[in-house]
């Protein structure tokens, strides 16, 4: 959830920390900090909200020659954001900065505070600090002291501390949040994502879970439940183009824009003339498979709610599909003949990671969808197949959402192929219509006129509706997602058989209905429930290639000849609207409030 990043070398220190945190930011902009120890002696820098803030209050700062930094950007779980709750967090004579949550700190906290520590945050981080100069004070040698202090901790948590009793070390350790070590020459670098390091170091190594360790010039010293481990780094990538506006206004729009290509890029070795293949999977993953369970959070639950219908409908495999956070405390029934699915974009998101740990202990076997390799759930699953849909910024998805759906789609076609559900004829239509998706997700730039129009008339009223049938309930679902996290006004997605069953009640001129009705999928039906709607006053919004005269808006969509092609259009036409709404509201596309990209707390 948070974003943390370390240093440690000869060079200006402040401005790797922060062009680190920037690349990081879209983890958490609650708060941000820095603390950098050189010539023996600790400094640190603090704000509230953007990085911004803290590129002000250290702008008068110079950190170069040796010495070790460490900085972090915010997304508050214990304690509101302020300066106090923000990271580093200090003791004595050393600093400390956590991504995660330490499930057991109100009791090391009375503990402390028993011994008489004063603390001064609401924070569980703040208990890691006080430990570790406890353990300091008791005589124990410095990496002795951290090794005892992590010990005592119980939750997730990617750490980094520096201390005066050790200048020019850092100490790191990994449980269940994300951490990497990267390298140029002599220099170490440490972060969440090799985002913050791409252009800096040229290899790197991805922290398991239980590794921890310390790392001073000349030296790095890696360490598992087993003892000490071999480090074997890999190479970074070095471009970083694709996560640059490249002049659009924000991240988001860029990414929606993007999504004809990266889809592409998503088909590339897989989507063949007459055939889908996944050189990644071994045949022998799917060897006694009688149905699939599907478990995600959020946008990713949407993608597997899609694929659910494609799955059932094309490969004839019974697919059920649940929400992680809730999966992993329903006590769910398990069984091996069950391929477990994950799905998560940045492959840290710890419900689902949860979920497919409990999966992995109850004998199913598992793959997972995701778009960051090298990530915990992919480190985690028997098998991957990985979305390609690049560096996504924008803290509310787009393309990962439609690289997901396409995974799915593909792996569809590649189950019926094994299990023959799919007729010869239907292959040949699925795969012509997969090939054309790229040219379904170009963005027209009359369309983005029309929608940046309309969304004038729609930015006040009580709320929106997002109705679909069939593959565009969960459309309808992600609609109203994409609106709510970004212009902060209340909608929902329900499926339009579903509205005479309570929602109409709703119903007047201030309701706005956005209809998804695709001709290739029960058009009359949703036609009716639209017209039911429109009967007592909604104001509908209706996307469809077919004209329809009870609208009091229409976006004409150009694909009907396939359900999937009209799906993709579709889904661009309500993110292109979400966007410009959000924008003529004046809000921050990229950095909503209180979301964070990457959910690594449950």
């Amino acid at each position: 959830m948070c974003g943390i990043v370390g240093y440690l070398g000869p060079k200006e220190k402040k401005s790797i920390l922060l062009d680190g945190l920037q690349e990081l930011e879209y983890r958490g902009y609650d708060s941000a900090g820095i603390a950098v120890i050189s010539q023996g002696k600790l400094q640190h820098f603090k704000a509230v909200g953007k990085l911004e803030n803290l590129r002000k209050k250290a702008a008068d700062f110079h950190s170069d020659g040796p010495g070790a930094a460490i900085g972090h950007t915010r997304w508050a779980t214990h304690g509101k954001p302020t300066e106090l709750n923000a990271h580093p967090h200090m003791g004595a004579f050393s600093y400390v900065v956590h991504n995660g949550i330490i499930e057991n700190y109100q009791e090391l906290k009375k503990e402390l505070e028993s011994e008489g520590v004063r603390f001064v945050s609401q924070t569980d981080t703040e208990t890691i600090v006080h430990l570790f100069e406890r353990n300091i004070q008791k005589g124990l040698e410095p990496f002795e002291a951290f090794k005892e202090t992590i010990r005592r901790l119980e939750g997730a948590y990617a750490i980094l501390l520096i201390s005066e009793a050790a200048p020019e070390t850092i100490f790191f350790a990994k449980n269940g949040s994300p951490l990497l070590i990267a390298f140029d020459g002599d220099e170490v670098y440490f972060a969440s994502s090799d985002t913050a390091v791409i252009g800096k170091a040229k290899e790197a190594y991805y922290l398991e879970d239980g590794e921890y360790g310390y790392a001073k010039p000349g030296e790095v010293k890696l360490f598992g439940p087993e003892g000490e481990k071999e480090l074997h780094t890999q190479p970074l990538p070095s471009d970083k183009a694709m996560a640059q506006k490249e002049g659009y206004r924000f991240f988001m729009e860029k990414e929606i824009y993007e999504q004809s290509t990266v889809i592409g890029d998503t088909m590339l070795g897989r989507v063949l003339e007459d055939r889908v293949e996944f050189e990644e999977l071994d045949p022998s993953l799917f060897e006694g498979i009688r149905s699939i369970k599907i478990c995600a959070c959020g946008t990713s639950y949407h993608a597997g709610l899609t694929g659910a219908y494609l799955l059932e409908r094309l490969a004839k495999i019974p697919c059920q599909v649940e929400i992680a956070s809730e999966f992993r405390y329903k006590e769910p029934l398990l069984t091996p003949d069950t391929l477990f699915i994950v799905i998560s974009q940045s492959g840290e998101t710890a419900d689902t990671l949860e979920a497919l740990k409990m999966a992995k202990r109850a004998g199913l076997k598992s793959l997972s969808i995701c778009n960051v390799d090298n990530s915990s759930i992919v480190r985690e699953s028997d098998a991957t197949i990985l979305t390609r849909a690049g560096i996504e910024k924008g803290v509310a998805s787009t393309k990962a959402f439609a690289t997901q759906v396409m995974v799915l789609w593909m792996l569809t076609l590649y189950l019926g192929q094994k299990h023959r559900t799919l007729a010869p004829e239907t292959l040949a239509k699925e795969l012509d219509a997969m090939r054309h998706t790229p040219r379904a997700l170009l963005v027209e730039e009359k369309l983005h006129e029309k929608l940046h129009r309309l969304s004038k008339r729609y930015l006040h009223g009580h709320g929106f509706f997002f109705i679909g049938r069939d593959l565009f309930f969960p459309l309808a679902l992600e609609g109203a997602l994409k609106l709510k996290e970004i212009s902060y006004l209340h909608a929902e997605g329900y499926p339009a058989g579903e509205m005479k069953h309570g929602p109409i009640a709703l119903a007047d001129a201030e309701l706005f209905t956005i209809a998804l009705m695709p001709k290739t999928l029960l058009y009359d039906k949703i036609k009716s429930n639209v017209e039911e709607l429109s009967a007592r006053d909604a104001t509908i919004l209706a996307i469809s290639p077919e004209e329809f005269e009870l609208a009091d808006d229409f976006v004409r969509t150009k694909n009907g000849d396939h359900p999937m092609l009209e799906f993709f259009e579709m889904m661009v036409v309500t993110q292109l609207l979400a966007l410009e709404i959000s924008i003529r509201l004046g809000n921050d596309v990229d950095m909503p409030r209180n979301l964070a990209k990457s959910v690594t707390v449950e």
